[in-house]
């Protein structure tokens, strides 16, 4: 099963993480050994309800929930160099690179995350996408991060396409109800994802 371009669409928007790049079951790890280490026992249903939140705000969260005080800055910075040290495993989501690749030239495209530039850079360059997104807007382009709209608007601004007339890829809850609140087109990616992909053991 492929994944349709809306017919109204004059824009393509993408996320990186778990969108474009398979990188979920890897940002967990980190996550949960990062945490484990401060005897805090990380669950994947707040790690997937928190997809494409910028870390720091993440560990916002976890401070919250577990009742610590973790460092945002420091605790992000060990969770990103965790994630950095097994990069080289992360692979490309074949459906939606197919789809990037099939409209690459012809419609304009812009990446929209909530991570970090520089990683996301490195993330795209290890699954053969560099240089495929002349527009990258990061967490550090924006204040408000999604849910809030304000990534995908941006990603638009920067593209000078209308905002009904982008189409958002995405795989988390969070950049989907950003997209909806842009009111651009709205493509959740994951019933394209075949039940074994490894994207998908995290789920189960």
């Amino acid at each position: 099963m492929t994944i349709a371009v809306h017919p109204r669409a004059r824009a393509l928007l993408f996320d990186v993480d778990g969108t474009l790049a398979d990188t979920m079951p890897l940002h967990f790890w980190a996550w949960h050994r990062l945490l484990e280490d401060m005897g805090i026992d990380y669950p994947q249903d707040m790690f997937h309800a928190l997809a494409g939140m910028p870390t720091q705000r993440i560990v916002g969260l976890v401070n919250q929930r577990f009742e610590v005080s973790l460092d945002p800055r420091a605790t992000a910075a060990a969770k990103e160099r965790l994630f950095a040290t097994r990069l080289h495993e992360v692979k490309p989501i074949e459906p939606v690179v197919a789809l990037a690749r099939h409209w690459r030239g012809v419609m304009p495209m812009a990446v929209g995350t909530g991570g970090r530039r520089r990683l996301v850079q490195r993330i795209l360059h290890t699954v053969g996408l560099r240089g495929w997104f002349r527009i990258i807007v990061a967490a550090e382009d924006v204040t408000d991060h999604k849910p809030a709209p304000d990534t995908w608007l941006t990603c638009a601004r920067r593209l000078a396409v209308p905002l009904e007339c982008c189409q958002v890829f995405e795989d988390g809850d969070l950049g989907l109800e950003a997209a909806r609140q842009a009111g651009m087109i709205a493509t959740d990616i994951r019933p394209f994802l075949l039940p074994e992909d490894p994207f998908r053991v995290l789920d189960g």
